[in-house]
């Protein structure tokens, strides 16, 4: 194993300053992986990543074996540990998972060489974000501990081995040993004649001439290594001047070797003392020369590079004294550090600087750009309003067992009074009317899939974890949605959550639903109207049955206006919010963003009437959610190994139902506008040069579904315009728009240019595209400026033709 020094990067079951306990086993997932050797746990900057550690998981904790990289930072940090300056390692970790004060899982992420002392004693630092405003947000699942462990590191494995010694010693490698004593001194002139400017001489080297190719690549790249080793130990000062300008001019350029022939004058190449490569060569004594040549060993030991690799060519050269076509190849598209200069100085005087790179023929000046990063740890969900959902889910009452059965005696009715005794006559018996009615359970789920490929290449963020939030978030929101209005759906869509086994508050028997009526006049204003709806919610209480003081449910609007009301001098009526709750007499005011837009309708045919849901007042206390064992909310997850697939399941099946008869209000205002009739075009009319019948056929508008065949459509203005596929043709010239300031008509969600505004559109019709028949509904949408009525068709119970 090949590694500079060791020790452990974090103990177990040493008690930290807050508490905490690192236990057994609590990074095992990290046993055999290699994380970044990074200074002082400082992530900003790429050159602070030192080397590399490869992990151990031991009964007492973790131990790391570290190797430092050729960098300048990684070779400094190499002296300061093995001159003992620093002895102390710390781990970044996140996905941090603890029962009470001991963390018991966890993945470390990089190791930090640590000054001594800087954290004394165990520790661990939570990991915290400052915002804008100040304040600091604390990431429970990420921290960077130290162990507390004096001289951590426990030795340093090659840099207290004399390599003098040991070569004065007579000790080498296996790889050396591998070698014939013929090829070890030939490598070594090749060393001498690589300082000493005479490649040439040993063209006809019979020794080099055995070697395979692979071998010979393996000892360019030995003996350019070992010229920048020799250089190092000759001199401190690694810095060359430039070329000198004043080379004989009569020297030649050998095409054959790419060399010049007069290369061993070395007059082209100075060192920073103003001597040549060769007088510094020169310069060293015996032992050091032997030194140069043991670094043939150990450059083949660091790189595990053996004999029979070389025959097999795994050795990956990155440098080769024998290949100059090599460096050509690779140098042309590296920026060196004095052309970057030349471009920094050019840019003083220029107005941009992407123009100075253009004119040193930098085309790809975004590989400077750093990298973007997250701003936030995990994907912001866009969603509505979600705080009126634990509101209501934490308010209402639950049962262990899934059928729900209510009973009630109404003893409201004349015949259940009390009566006075005429003497004489017969005592009639009292009539008490006995109301009954069950609700049985259904499943309501929500399910997901990720491709495990996505899942491994999702570094930043937790992703499932991330998407189990998403999945139980909307699973609550659904079935909340389903309590107060019902899900929305269409009675024949098969994603129904059926009213009978959850039962929508709103769309209740009267029995259990008071359905008040609030009445506004054709010219009252808006302050008006917020008056009327609280004088109704105040009114309405004289039926109410409910238990205790109930909560008011509405749309931000409808709070809005009733706490904007003035009186007649434009004086708020209301202060604030608390004001609003007495007057209303309710104990808590829930704002709803989904009680917007909410109609039902009443009776059929010519007395079909229309309702605007304004609030609902209710007691959630009074709403029983009823679930078996087993049914409650349960999570699973299952891998499908055919399609490498991981899939997520959330569910639940519980039954809902008010309980408690008149034990709701529902605020409403009607809607005079009545429904429009919609009808698919004639199969005779024309579709800008496409007939209809080439679209559609049998189509039928069938209560709120519809029926029929949509062709597949290739060519044309509609294929032209949207792409091939299924449309759908509507007609509505039966209707008459007198009153109305909008008519709108289109798909959602849209697969074309959206709703579509036809009330001056002299042939009253729209041509839509339909991707998905079972979430996209047809809409109708009209308006009168002050009321609007919506209506939507499903569209299952169509058959979409394909190619």
């Amino acid at each position: 194993m090949d590694y500079d020094f060791s020790g452990y990067v974090t103990k177990n079951d040493l008690r930290c300053a807050d508490g905490r306990v690192i236990r057994h086993d609590a990074f095992k997932d990290n046993d055999g992986q290699t994380v970044p050797l990074v200074w002082q746990h400082v992530h900003t900057d790429p050159t602070n990543v030192l080397g590399h550690v490869l992990l151990e998981n031991r009964d007492d904790g973790v131990y790391g074996y570290c190797k430092f990289n050729k960098t300048i930072k990684g070779r400094h940090s190499k002296e300061m540990v093995e001159n003992g300056d620093v002895n102390s390692m710390s781990i970044y970790a996140n996905r941090l998972k603890q029962y009470g004060s001991d963390v018991v899982h966890g993945v470390i992420r990089e190791v930090s060489l640590v000054l001594a002392g800087a954290n004394p004693g165990a520790f661990i630092d939570n990991i915290s974000f400052a915002h804008a405003d100040g304040t600091y947000t604390e990431v429970n699942d990420e921290a960077i501990i130290y162990s507390g462990l004096e001289d951590a590191i426990e030795y340093v494995s090659h840099a207290d081995d004399n390599e003098e010694d040991a070569m004065a010693n007579g000790q080498s490698t296996d790889v050396i040993d591998q070698l014939t004593d013929e090829q070890i001194e030939a490598i070594n002139d090749i060393i001498d004649a690589a300082l000493d400017g005479a490649l040439d001489d040993l063209e006809e080297n019979d020794v080099l001439d055995d070697l395979d190719d692979d071998q010979l690549k393996a000892v360019g790249d030995i003996v350019e290594n070992a010229v920048n080793e020799a250089l190092e130990h000759a001199d401190s000062d690694d810095d060359y001047d430039d070329y000198d300008d004043s080379y004989d001019e009569d020297d030649s350029y050998d095409d054959d070797y790419e060399d010049y022939d007069d290369y061993d004058d070395y007059e082209d190449i100075e060192h920073a003392d103003d001597d040549t490569i060769g007088d510094v060569w020169d310069t060293l004594t015996d032992e050091q020369k032997n030194m140069v040549y043991y670094i043939i060993g150990e450059q083949l030991e660091q790189n595990n590079v053996e004999h029979g690799a070389l025959n097999e060519g795994d050795f990956d050269m990155k440098n080769n004294v024998f290949d100059d076509a090599y460096y050509e190849d690779e140098m042309d598209d590296v920026l060196t550090h004095d052309e970057f200069n030349a471009i920094m100085e050019d840019a003083y005087n220029a107005s941009s600087l992407r123009d100075v790179f253009l004119a040193h023929g930098i085309t790809n000046l975004d590989v400077l750009f750093p990298e973007a990063k997250l701003v936030t740890p995990t994907p912001e969900m866009i969603s509505r309003d979600m705080g009126w959902v634990d509101q209501l889910w934490n308010g209402i009452k639950r049962t262990p067992f899934a059928r729900i059965k209510s009973t009630a005696a109404n003893i409201t009715g004349e015949e259940a009074r009390a009566r006075g005794y005429v003497k004489g006559n017969l005592k009639a018996e009292e009539v008490i009317t006995l109301l009954s009615r069950e609700t049985t359970p259904q499943t309501i789920y929500k399910k997901q899939k990720l491709d495990r490929d996505d899942v491994i290449d999702i570094t930043d963020i937790d992703v499932i974890a991330w998407l189990k939030q998403e999945m139980r978030l909307m699973l609550n929101e659904e079935i909340c949605r389903a309590i107060l209005v019902g899900d929305g759906r269409n009675v024949n869509h098969p994603d129904k959550i059926k009213q009978d086994k959850v039962r929508p508050i709103y769309q209740d028997d009267d029995v259990y639903t008071i359905h008040y009526a609030v009445t506004y006049g054709e010219s009252d204003t808006a302050d008006q109207k917020a008056s009327k709806l609280a004088d109704a919610a105040v009114r309405s209480r004289k039926d109410y049955k409910g238990s205790g003081m109930p909560w008011m449910f509405a749309s931000n609007e409808t709070i809005a206006d009733m706490i904007l009301a003035k009186d007649t001098i434009g004086r708020r009526l209301y202060k604030d919010e608390d004001e609003l709750k007495a007057a209303l007499r309710v104990s808590k005011i829930v704002e709803c963003p989904i009680l917007e837009n909410v109609q039902r309708t009443t009776g059929t045919g010519g007395s079909a009437k229309t309702w605007d849901l304004k609030a609902l007042i209710f007691n959630p206390i009074d709403y029983t959610v009823g679930a078996d064992k087993g049914g409650a909310v349960s999570l699973f997850d299952d891998f499908d190994i055919d399609y490498n697939q991981m899939k997520y399941l959330i569910e639940t099946r519980i039954s809902g139902a008010l309980t408690k008869p008149y034990s709701a209000i529902a605020l409403e205002t009607q809607n005079f506008l009545k429904e429009l009739s919609v009808a698919p075009m004639a199969e005779s009319d024309d579709l800008w040069g496409t007939s209809v019948s080439d679209v559609q056929s049998n189509v039928v508008f069938n209560g709120n579904s519809v029926t029929g065949t949509l062709k597949h459509v290739a060519s044309g203005a509609l294929a032209d315009g949207w792409g091939a596929g299924n449309f759908i043709a509507v007609d509505l010239s039966d209707n008459t728009f007198t009153g109305l300031t909008s008519v709108k008509v289109g798909m959602e969600p849209s697969a074309g240019a959206g709703l579509q505004e036809i009330i001056d559109d002299p042939d009253k019709a729209g041509v839509f595209k339909v991707t998905d028949k079972y979430n996209q509904k047809l809409v109708v949408i009209q308006t009168n400026g002050k009321d609007t009525v919506t209506q939507k068709y499903t569209l299952s119970g169509l058959t979409l033709e394909t190619a």
